[in-house]
């Protein structure tokens, strides 16, 4: 069926289902669908875009790994590639997560024409229920799985509205608005239904790869079209976007069928419980694990809601493989022999709340690890989370289990493409100008100096920073691409409960002052008319000292409050906020002096 597409307008937002043609006066945006005959697009003459500028810009993904964000605009159409999340670092007590910062697109809600998501991730979904409402709700185009966890994620917000999802594959052909035409190349990837999005503008085509690697033989996936993405490359590819991620990786990626076969021979030599961290996300890695179950006669016994969700879902659209009598209830797992039990859960990372921890610190109902148990961790660590897996490791074999992790067997492959495979996009796409994206600054330059190798001129490599805008122009026929001075804001927005961009870099502060060397909080009771202390003031400690094992410094600093708030004119009213600031400068000052540590200092003044 052929959908047709208004641009997206604030008083008339779009509705899915079947769309007169555009009028005279606006962009015509018909999608061709897998199956159907293409359409023409309309032809448009040479001096309508001769003064037009293109500006491609990341929201977020060129400074972390996560957050990725990017806009295509040119003149008054802009196409926003992706709307993800990123994980708090340590440095961010109590925040759930950081999501893209769209100030600049408050003001171009009305020349947004469409949301294009790579794949089903959260470092390229996560930010989506936040987002969508503020900038008019634009229509979404999707893989179809993409679509099921885009749906489920958005359940949970209130505030998210109802979704105008499209779902397309490797044949859509998708007109936005009057400057773009796009189009989808099927890429491999650790989920199934992971496109690389070719934008087409007035200027030339603009290739954003999303997350994506070079397997030959994929676990229920097609392996990536080479012969069609040298075609492409054939034909002009103006700047390539590419995934940074494992930049730093030499040689090729590992195929997610092989890290199948070395599961499969690790499976005939356990005859224990067999347990399995992994993300909820890899779905390729899931299906092996429920296939090799089969084979082995164990039954799968599922845990960690997001791993539910992502099953139910991959499943109920024909992602996911099996029989519904491979999975056990709780009863059945406290009920079958050993060697006919698999577990499956979240927590390979060392999450405070996922299954694998609840594990191995006794809060789970109705798993606890004993000796003969394999725990095996399917997944590579993440930059930061070092401490935590380590850690984790640790408990599990102090309660008799074994571990096997990606380090000692292939039982990992990454989702991302290494350096040769990088190498070998690039030579197939052969575009005019290059961007690293999707990574660590480190990252992005190693990228960068690939591009060196493959021949691509330095000076047309943009290593960029979040915000910062890439500009092309037409000049003398030809499309001159340059990386600005100009940023757009991109600071982080942060998530923390159902506050969103509540919390400031002064919170953060507190938060952490409060966590290295915790906080005092002093109660003053005064006379309302003299501004006199009655009694001795209240002292309440909290992650600075033991107040009955410091009972000297406390009487110490209780004497000295005293004496801050005598020490006023009699004459006139106490000043409340005056007493304030001196009790916390002046504590703080004297409890650093008799401790070497800088607790917050919360005076409370009461008066009666």
């Amino acid at each position: 069926m052929i959908k047709k597409y208004k641009p997206l307008s604030r008083r008339k937002p779009i509705r899915s289902g079947i769309k007169s043609s555009a009028s005279a006066n606006s962009p015509r945006t018909e999608a061709v669908i897998a199956g159907q005959p293409k359409r023409q697009f309309p032809v448009e003459t040479k001096t309508t875009y001769e003064k037009g500028k293109l500006r491609v810009m990341a929201l977020g993904g060129l400074e972390e790994v996560g957050r990725n964000m990017t806009l295509v605009e040119y003149d008054n159409d802009i196409v926003i590639i992706d709307m993800g999340l990123q994980f708090p670092e340590e440095d961010m007590p109590g925040i759930d997560y950081i999501i893209p910062n769209i100030s600049y697109l408050e003001k171009k809600m009305d020349n947004i024409r469409g949301v294009i998501i790579t794949h089903g991730h959260m470092d390229h979904i996560g930010g989506i229920p936040h987002i969508m409402g503020p900038i008019g709700n634009p229509p979404m185009f999707m893989g179809k799985l993409t679509a099921g966890l885009v749906r489920k994620r958005c359940e949970e917000f209130n505030k998210c509205p109802k979704l105008n999802i499209s779902e397309i594959d490797e044949n859509t052909r998708l007109p936005l608005g009057r400057s773009f035409r796009i189009e989808f190349l099927r890429v491999n990837h650790s989920i199934p239904d992971s496109f690389a999005i070719i934008v087409h503008t007035p200027l030339g085509a603009v290739i954003h790869t999303g997350d994506f690697k070079i397997d030959y033989s994929p676990v229920n996936d097609k392996p990536a079209d080479l012969n069609r993405i040298a075609q492409i490359g054939g034909r002009g590819v103006l700047m390539l976007l590419a995934d940074s991620t494992d930049s730093t990786h030499p040689g090729y990626q590992v195929s997610e069928s092989s890290i199948g076969d070395e599961i499969d021979r690790l499976f005939e030599s356990l005859t224990g419980r067999i347990i399995i961290g992994t993300f909820a996300s890899q779905l390729s890695r899931i299906q092996k694990i429920f296939d090799l179950a089969a084979k082995h006669g164990r039954k799968i016994y599922l845990q960690g809601r997001t791993m539910n969700n992502n099953v139910e879902i991959a499943h109920g659209i024909g992602y996911l493989k099996f029989n519904q009598r491979i999975l056990m209830s709780e009863g059945e797992l406290k009920r079958l022999p050993d060697n006919k039990v698999l577990i499956l859960g979240t927590g390979a990372q060392g999450e405070s709340n996922a299954f694998l921890v609840r594990v191995v610190t006794g809060e789970h109902r109705s798993i606890t690890l004993k000796s003969g148990d394999t725990v095996i961790f399917s997944s590579s660590v993440i930059p930061g989370n070092e401490r935590s897996i380590q850690s984790l490791k640790d408990m599990v074999v102090r309660q008799g289990a074994r571990v096997i992790h990606y380090e000692m067997m292939d039982v990992h492959a990454g989702g991302h493409a290494k350096q040769e495979d990088l190498k070998l996009m690039m030579r197939l796409l052969k575009p005019t100008y290059f961007m690293p994206v999707e990574g660590n600054h480190f990252m992005l330059r190693t990228h960068a100096d690939l591009a060196e190798q493959v021949g691509i001129p330095k000076e047309n490599i943009f290593v960029a920073d979040n915000g910062q805008v890439i500009e092309f122009i037409r000049q003398e026929n030809r499309t001159i691409g340059k990386l600005t001075k100009e940023k757009v804001p991109t600071d982080y927005v942060m998530v923390d409960g159902l506050g969103v961009g509540d919390v400031s870099n002064i919170v953060l502060r507190d938060r952490r002052v409060m966590a290295e060397d915790g906080m005092i909080v002093a109660i003053a009771t005064i006379d309302s008319k003299t501004g006199d202390p009655i009694g001795n003031p209240d002292i309440i400690s909290r992650g600075f000292v033991y107040m009955k094992e410091n009972r000297d410094l406390i009487e110490k600093t209780r004497m000295k409050i005293k004496k801050i708030v005598k020490d006023h004119d009699t004459r006139t009213p106490a000043d409340d906020d005056y007493i304030k600031n001196k009790i916390r400068n002046e504590i703080g000052q004297f409890l650093f002096s008799q401790t070497k540590r800088r607790p917050m200092v919360l005076p409370v003044v009461i008066k009666v």
